[in-house]
């Protein structure tokens, strides 16, 4: 028989961070890793719409690290030294930015806001930008409230979140589709 899914250990609300703290569902921890989960599977998605090969090995190695910062989320701050977790590295920031510079200079320059849409692919990368920023929020939010987060969480999510843009002009670009420009009413 295989082990169970369940545990019943959360029926009443809490769970347990990695060393063992039980915590509230409800707390900002919990949050900011469940928002990393809610931003993963957005962003295995947007992989699996993507036909450029390039593109869905970054989104791949991508995956990766942010299953890397919520284990890094999920863990007692004060338990994490005994703890082993995969690190993130400054190397996972410049991997982004190279890419982000690589893809914009096939670009326009950007003269105007962007209107998320034109494509149903480009439209779920905008959502998974949003989702980065709300994740971010999340960190910023521990970190306001001393409950420790890595720096360089919030430096990769911030990045992550430029990439994503970035990437979505990318691919209205390579489909051929038009960005569709915020024009602000002026009446």
């Amino acid at each position: 028989m295989s082990t169970r899914i369940y545990t019943k250990g959360g029926d009443k609300g809490t769970t347990s961070l990695i060393g063992g703290t039980r915590v509230h569902k409800s707390h900002l921890r919990i949050e900011a890793y469940g928002t990393t989960d809610e931003l993963n599977a957005h962003i295995g998605e947007c992989k699996d719409l993507i036909e450029d090969e390039a593109t869905r090995k970054l989104l791949l190695e991508v995956q990766d690290r942010l299953f890397t910062i919520g284990s890094s989320l999920a863990c007692d701050p004060i338990k994490e030294p005994r703890i082993r977790i995969p690190d993130l590295l400054e190397s996972d920031v410049t991997n982004l930015e190279k890419e982000i510079d690589r893809i914009q200079e096939q670009l326009e320059p950007l003269r105007s806001f962007v209107l998320p849409g034109g494509h149903p692919t480009v439209s779920k990368i905008h959502i998974a930008r949003c989702v980065c920023r709300r994740a971010e929020r999340c960190c910023v939010r521990l970190e306001l409230e001393s409950l420790e987060v890595e720096g360089l969480i919030l430096v990769y999510l911030n990045r992550l979140s430029d990439y994503l843009f970035v990437l979505s002009r990318f691919i209205s670009f390579k489909l051929g589709v038009p960005e569709i420009h915020w024009t602000p009413r002026t009446t």
